[in-house]
């Protein structure tokens, strides 16, 4: 028996093929699970048309956490190798993503669901970049900044004409700076790197063995 998660990764996958040639807001389900090889009854109470358009986010942001990270580069570096993996990802699909984005532009119930796909889509990026810790800003702001970076790349990366992701690069490198420029701004104002080394210094006094 296929797996739920087995169904929507190759509905939407299936989907976006034919998409490429047919405009998504064309398609039918049953064009999809006919295609896709899987009876139409596998679909009851699991997945419509605009939940295999809502797929397509969490489906690619899993490509992410495909490669480590190493050690050695800065926190905004190895966030800009971990986004640029869901855009390579991407890039296969292109022609379909490109028919579903502009379905989802025009379908208000998707894009009503679009700022909790982004965060999601950015929590994933710090878990995979080693970045879902405590130190310095806390997460659900660095969420919130990386999830808009992740939008203006994505947007970047729909005029792409050339397949060298020049134009997404670039955004995204200029998102990362600005939000680490804001971050550091922020830290500054508020002392969030000094509190915790305050809170870690007098927890290492509290358990440090009285003299005798």
């Amino acid at each position: 028996m296929t797996t739920q998660a087995g169904i929507l990764d190759k509905g939407l996958l299936v989907a976006l093929g034919l998409a490429a040639e047919t405009p998504w807001a064309d398609l039918t389900l049953a064009d999809i699970a006919g295609a896709a090889d899987i009876p139409l009854s596998e679909f009851h109470g699991l997945a419509g048309k605009d939940d295999l358009s809502a797929h397509a986010d969490p489906y690619f942001d899993k490509a992410m956490s495909e490669e480590g990270v190493s050690r050695d580069e800065s926190p905004r570096e190895r966030l800009f190798d971990v986004i640029m993996l869901r855009f390579e990802a991407m890039e296969e699909y292109r022609a379909g993503l490109m028919s579903l984005m502009a379905y989802r532009d025009r379908t208000p119930s998707l894009l009503l669901t679009l700022p909790l796909a982004r965060k999601r889509s950015a929590d994933w990026a710090l878990v995979s970049a080693g970045l879902d810790n405590r130190s310095g800003a806390p997460v659900g702001l660095k969420s919130v900044a990386i999830g808009y970076v992740i939008a203006k790349a994505e947007r970047a990366w729909r005029k792409e004409t050339s397949g060298d992701f020049a134009r997404t690069m670039a955004a995204l490198d200029k998102g990362l700076r600005d939000a680490e420029d804001r971050m550091e701004q922020l830290q500054r104002f508020t002392g969030w790197g000094k509190n915790k080394t305050r809170q870690d210094n007098t927890a290492d006094e509290e358990t440090k063995p009285e003299e005798t």
